[in-house]
């Protein structure tokens, strides 16, 4: 299977077969690296990563990734270019693309990683926007994949924010994979209905199922997989934390919704997360919200610390399995195969 100069957008843009394809490829790059096999096959490039949003495992996945293909990185922070300031997406697409054999985005607008790749010439790989986050899903279904031995048929419940770009994400990959996918949401927070139409489309041919429901009991019974994310995206204002809470309080992902799940479920989040009050931001939750909202009283947010801690937390097996998954969308678009 041949990838080499695609872009790395949207789940939505590859078939089943081609997700499947990263996934065994990951795997196979995560085990040459345990056993020391050395992969530098693409030491005649350059990549760089372009970043608006700070991020701890994206950017160290790009750039462990990339050196271990034998790569040379330029990493350019929230101030490290013009881009949107002086100086438009377009115009900086045709600049890093005669520069670069690849370049990594990471940001707000979907608009400005699609015209990345309208006009660079070269690969361009979704790090994350407000409406996907592509290269978190290869790393999730990698690890749910090492975990399970299969991914079609796992029963999937996403807690949470269900319309935000791993809500989105997630849909689109369980849909293209046959994984039963249920979003756990306020009805308020459910992904817009034409993408749900769209992936209802896709799972009609992959014998995948859909679900939506605001009933904490109902969404998470007999999960295979139990996952939630922050309740509030870097970059938005602080005064939506109010908001925010109010919906989703009681969605809080905890010993007691752990237990509707199958007795072998996981729980999985993408980091990171306000599960204690071990960050400057825990401590404000608890400060700010704990007298009101007696479950956020230690700083725990969308998940308890019990649950992070527990035996069925993936979450740093997810993480590390970034940068395989990263290296191997690398590889996959920047050459023709891989043996």
């Amino acid at each position: 299977m041949n990838l080499k100069n695609r872009n790395f957008i949207t789940l939505l843009d590859f078939t089943p077969e081609e997700i499947h394809h990263l996934i065994t490829l990951s795997s196979k790059l995560k085990s040459e690296k345990y056993e020391g096999i050395e992969h530098k096959v693409l030491t005649d490039k350059n990549v760089v990563l372009l970043f608006q949003k700070d991020s701890t495992r994206t950017r160290c996945a790009f750039e462990v990734g990339a050196q271990d293909l034998g790569m040379s990185t330029t990493y350019l922070g929230p101030n490290g270019s013009q881009m949107n300031t002086k100086e438009s997406v377009k115009d900086t697409a045709r600049v890093l693309g005669r520069m670069y054999d690849g370049i990594e985005f990471r940001g707000y607008k979907q608009a400005d990683v699609d015209s990345l790749a309208n006009h660079s010439g070269v690969p361009v790989w979704n790090g994350l926007t407000d409406i996907y986050h592509p290269t978190q899903i290869l790393a999730d279904f990698l690890t749910v994949k090492e975990i399970f031995g299969e991914l079609k048929g796992i029963k999937f419940t996403y807690v949470g924010d269900a319309r935000n770009n791993m809500g989105n994400s997630l849909m689109i990959g369980a849909a293209k994979l046959g994984m039963h996918f249920t979003g756990l949401a306020p009805k308020a927070l459910w992904p817009e209905q034409s993408l749900i139409d769209t992936c209802q489309k896709i799972a009609d041919e992959t014998g995948a199922t859909l679900n939506f429901t605001e009933d904490t009991i109902e969404g998470a019974a007999d999960a295979d997989v139990i996952y939630t994310d922050v309740w509030v995206s870097m970059g938005e204002p602080k005064d939506v934390w109010k908001e925010r809470i109010d919906q989703l309080i009681d969605y809080q992902v905890d010993e007691d919704m752990m237990k509707q799940a199958n007795k072998n479920a996981i729980f999985m989040h993408c980091l990171p997360a306000f599960h204690g009050p071990d960050t400057d931001l825990g401590k404000d939750i608890a400060k700010t919200f704990g007298d009101t909202y007696p479950k956020l009283k230690n700083g725990e947010m969308e998940v308890t610390n019990a649950v992070f801690e527990s035996d069925k937390s993936v979450v740093f097996q997810e993480a590390e399995n970034r940068m395989h998954t990263i290296k191997a969308v690398m590889l996959a678009t920047l050459k023709d195969h891989y043996e």
